[in-house]
């Protein structure tokens, strides 16, 4: 008796596993049917568009995701030169830069990524904000 049971058991687990419901119609035909619904975020360019749903005052989804500081070229200054003739180092801003070397440096207008391209004697190669700009070094 026990065996029957289990044989009845299984048989049906393989039937409801297989799709068929109690009317004769593959279950899976019904679901191949319905094309799949995709979840699509957009984000609001302005209040009247939407919010932010855990920050409802924020104005952050609203702002620029691109944002750039102009450097202007007196907040960039040469603190000075270290290192041997063959590697040279760079002091800008209380940051040390060599020869490739990137880095954000802390200016009056914000945060600014430059890359050190070449150490001159008394001047620096810079690029910030994809422009490039020669830094002199002045003693005051």
């Amino acid at each position: 008796m026990r065996m029957i049971i289990s044989r009845k058991l299984c048989f049906l687990i393989l039937l409801a596993a297989a799709g068929f419901s109690t009317s004769g119609q593959s279950a899976t035909n019904s679901l191949a049917a319905a094309a799949p619904i995709l979840s699509v975020f957009v984000l609001p360019g302005n209040p009247h568009e939407g919010r932010d749903p855990f920050y409802p005052e924020s104005s952050r989804p609203y702002a620029s995701a691109v944002t750039t500081n102009v450097v202007a070229a007196d907040t960039l200054i040469i603190r000075g030169f270290s290192g041997t003739s063959d590697n040279r180092t760079v002091i800008i801003n209380n940051h040390s830069f060599g020869v490739g070397d990137e880095g954000d440096v802390t200016t009056p207008a914000g945060r600014v990524h430059l890359r050190c391209l070449a150490i001159k004697a008394n001047s620096v190669v810079i690029e910030a904000n994809h422009q490039r700009r020669e830094l002199s070094f002045s003693t005051q």
